[in-house]
Formats: structure tokens, C-alpha cells, sequence
């Protein structure tokens, strides 16, 4: 490796024992298996070990839940809930991966690849709109 940063390395470890209040600001690759409670934002990816407790937004790249977070999940490419997990918080990511076994409580909002806003599909059971009528010639 080149020493780049987003190479598959983890850069940063919270272990286990570990207790973390506030606003954290992280370069590169992350891995949780302590506490933390505030906010996390991220370039690269954070993963919160099958230890990890996190009660706080979490903003990055790519999100890998192993173990317990209360609160929102902001993701510029993916979330993955493995399957020991628990989420207590919304997600909004491009792509969203929940093993078996995982446990959601909340909501996700699917971006589209390439823009930052959630995307406007409508669901197969959402009722479809009416066409507009003509007006009659009077």
C-alpha cells in the first residue's frame, strides 16, 4: 500500500472500554468497538464492531453496523446492518443491505446514484394519480 487513506485499512479504532462524548471528526477508515455518544462524521467507512454502542448520528461514505446505534444513519454510498445488529434510526444511503437476523427500527430513503436527494419513485401500492380531465369548449 501507498499510505493513501481509503484503501481498505482502518485508520482509527475506539475500542472496547472506550467512552466518547461529543462531536468526532474522523479521517479515513473507522472502526468502533467502544462507546460513543454525539455525532460521527466520516470521509471513508465506519464500522461499528458486534461491541460498539453508538448513540449518534453517523455521516460517511459507507456505514457497517455489527452492533447497536440509536440514531440516524447518513451514508454517501452504503449501509450494511450484519446480522447480530441492531438500529434504532433512519437510513439514507444509495444502497442498503440488511442480513438476516439484523434488527431495524426505523425508516430508509434510497438517494439516486449520483445526486444527494432521495429518490421520488413512487411504491407499487401508493395510488397512482388521476390524468387531467379536459376541459370542455364552450
Amino acid at each position: 500500500m501507498n499510505g493513501q487513506k481509503g484503501e481498505g485499512r482502518i485508520e482509527t479504532i475506539i475500542g472496547k472500554g472506550t467512552n466518547i462524548e461529543g462531536t468526532v471528526s474522523i479521517e479515513g477508515a473507522t472502526r468502533i468497538d467502544g462507546n460513543v455518544t454525539g455525532k460521527l462524521v466520516s470521509n471513508d467507512v465506519i464500522t461499528v464492531g458486534s461491541t460498539g454502542i453508538v448513540k449518534a448520528e453517523i455521516r460517511a461514505k459507507a456505514i457497517i453496523v455489527g452492533g447497536r446505534v440509536e440514531g440516524n444513519l447518513i451514508a454517501s454510498e452504503k449501509v450494511e446492518l450484519q446480522a447480530k445488529s441492531e438500529l434504532i434510526g433512519d437510513i439514507t444511503s444509495r444502497s442498503l443491505l440488511v442480513e438476516h437476523g439484523a434488527v431495524f427500527h426505523g425508516s430508509s430513503k434510497m438517494k439516486e446514484a449520483g445526486t444527494g436527494t432521495p429518490s421520488q419513485t413512487a411504491s407499487p401500492s401508493a395510488p397512482k394519480p388521476e390524468p387531467p380531465r379536459p376541459i370542455p369548449p364552450r
